[in-house]
């Protein structure tokens, strides 16, 4: 087993979440997948990492990830789903083998949309989670939705003195982008980044993305109820600093501060626990089950323990 060596070159690992039952959500880019007995081997010019099948739920490939034969029947084999996603999970473009084996999430899903009152429950609950120091337990969805609106005005208007940004509302046309200002624009970038990260964990802990609460009728309703929870914290602030600054680049800067937000403040963790939350028949978000994992990359970092490497890296 490798130790930590300081002024020693390291491929990158920061902390995801392991969720009940041993669930590890584990993000590679830029590197080579393959197979070797029963660990997928992750090569880059750092050197090579193992990572045993039996211990991942889900890989979410990355940029620049190239995946062997071998490596994906082994991932067949063991049950890992698989999600291919944009830079930093910014981005969900496919995924594969969802987490059926584990439905129950699915199955009270289902149950709750189904069910007008434990839909209404799963709906007071997201909005539990945007006002926390608040019972909102008796309160209707038209003043839940109320309530919601009066908040998102005033971020929006706490972003613009802050980032010294006009303000004229939230204006943009599914149909033609270009139409809108340059914090609108920024705003339906950044929304879709957000809608990425959302949509790959979704998918990965084998829930619907189309059955939705606060949304419904879109393929994507469920996504958009998740992402909705964390746009006053990433894609609202992002959009209004990409604004400010005046960006040639628009879409690749606003990628850039959402992907190093997302991050920061560990919102694939919160995402898992948050879904975990709604869709639990207690008010426990079992966050004293949610331990630290790790994530590789292929940047300069710490080696996290319990990893083993190469005879080349010795």
């Amino acid at each position: 087993m490798k130790s930590n060596i300081p002024g020693m070159k390291r491929p990158e690992l920061q902390t995801l979440p392991q969720i009940k039952d041993r669930m590890t959500f584990i993000y590679i880019e830029h590197a080579k997948l393959n197979r070797k007995d029963s660990a997928i081997t992750v090569l880059d010019k750092s050197g090579i990492i193992y990572l045993p099948a039996a211990s991942i739920s889900v890989l979410i490939l990355g940029p620049g990830t190239d995946v062997s034969h071998q490596a994906m029947e082994l991932m067949g084999e063991s049950g890992i789903s698989t999600v291919w996603a944009g830079e930093h999970g910014v981005r969900y473009y496919a995924s594969g083998a969802a987490l059926t084996h584990r439905s129950a999430l699915l199955i009270e899903q289902a149950r709750c949309v189904s069910n007008q009152r434990l839909h209404l429950d799963i709906v007071r609950k997201m909005y539990q989670l945007r006002f926390p120091d608040e019972d909102v337990s008796k309160l209707t969805i038209q003043q839940l939705r109320g309530r919601e609106g009066s908040r998102v005005r005033n971020i929006y208007r706490k972003m613009s003195k802050l980032w010294n940004v006009e303000w004229h509302g939230r204006e943009y046309d599914h149909d033609d982008y270009e139409v809108g200002d340059t914090v609108n624009k920024a705003l339906s970038m950044a929304n879709t980044c957000l809608y990425g990260l959302a949509h790959a964990v979704i998918c990965a802990l084998g829930c619907s993305p189309g059955l939705g609460f606060v949304h419904v009728g879109h393929d994507c309703s469920f996504v958009y109820d998740i992402a909705d929870l964390y746009k006053a914290e990433i894609s609202i602030p992002a959009a209004f600093e990409a604004a400010s600054e005046n960006r040639d680049n628009l879409e690749g800067f606003v990628r850039h501060l959402v992907r190093d937000l997302l991050v920061r403040k560990h919102i694939l963790e919160r995402m898992v626990k948050d879904i975990q939350y709604l869709l639990s028949k207690t008010s426990s978000s079992h966050s004293d089950e949610i331990q630290a994992v790790y994530l590789w990359d292929d940047k300069v970092g710490v080696v996290s323990n319990g990893k083993q490497y190469s005879s080349e890296q010795e």
